[in-house]
């Protein structure tokens, strides 16, 4: 929505390498120029993306934690940048990861909203709240971008039964907080194995783990035939890495038995 209402033909966005798909490909849909930040330790480089932005950007996108390499940028450095960008470029923070950060890691984001007209904080309820399925999430913005925001919106975009049930979520603390506990305990898990197994890893801060392996394609199909899916990341300008989502231990360890199996082979 935020693409549909401020991309067009002769304007630009600006992202990073190896940041989230849907980024370039909102931006193709609307004509609009995408101006693509090279990764600093497969992270965004914020001052480069600063100098990056021209007379013709409208729109930045910064995920924070990043999908799909799970680093991170500090609340005081990320606050610095709505601070610098041009009033009229969009600052679009995506936060669906943001509820795995641990307790020593947390900014309030929604406090700058005051400060920047121009910033958009996006959230979900396809992570930690595991209502992935349901396609529901919400942002916050000033008034006067959402009200851009509703004339590009789809009619009924969320359906009532995706509402019930996010509502619900808002109000199940306990069950966000044991999700948060075992994904930290998962993400400790897979990165032990990983040291023991001399794969190189990017230490996340989401709810997955992107990995180095070689033949990374061919070890993706073994492991799909011993019934684990990962994902490979050739689309994002890493075709030596493969990502893996953080599940459940026993899941967890069904994936490391198989990986080794794959790496065996």
């Amino acid at each position: 929505m935020v693409a549909g209402a401020f991309l067009a033909p002769g304007r630009a966005a600006v992202y990073s390498q190896h940041a989230f798909a849907v980024y370039p490909l909102a931006t193709q849909a609307r004509g609009a120029r995408s101006i693509v930040v090279p990764a600093k330790d497969y992270g965004h480089d914020l001052a480069a993306m600063l100098a990056a932005i021209t007379p013709e950007t409208r729109v930045v996108f910064i995920a924070n934690p990043n999908n799909p390499t799970g680093t991170f940028i500090p609340g005081a450095e990320l606050e610095d940048f709505p601070a610098r960008a041009p009033r009229n470029a969009t600052v679009v923070v995506d936060e669906a990861y943001t509820d795995y950060l641990p307790p020593e890691l947390r900014y309030d984001s929604v406090a700058w909203l005051k400060k920047f007209p121009n910033l958009v904080l996006t959230r979900t309820f396809s992570k930690v709240y595991g209502l992935a399925g349901l396609r529901v999430g919400f942002g916050l913005m000033h008034p006067g971008i959402a009200e851009l925001l509703n004339r590009v919106r789809q009619p009924f975009n969320v359906n009532s039964l995706a509402l019930a049930a996010a509502v619900a979520a808002l109000g199940d603390k306990k069950f966000v907080a044991k999700s948060a506990r075992m994904n930290r305990a998962g993400l400790a898990r897979l990165e032990r194995a990983f040291k023991t197994l001399e794969l190189e890893f990017i230490p996340s801060c989401a709810n997955f783990v992107t990995f180095r392996v070689s033949r990374a394609r061919a070890v993706y199909e073994k492991l799909l035939r011993q019934g684990v899916i990962v994902r490979p990341l050739a689309n994002y300008d890493m075709p030596d890495h493969l990502r893996v989502t953080v599940g459940t231990p026993r899941e967890n360890e069904k994936f490391l038995k198989a990986l080794r199996t794959a790496l065996d082979d």
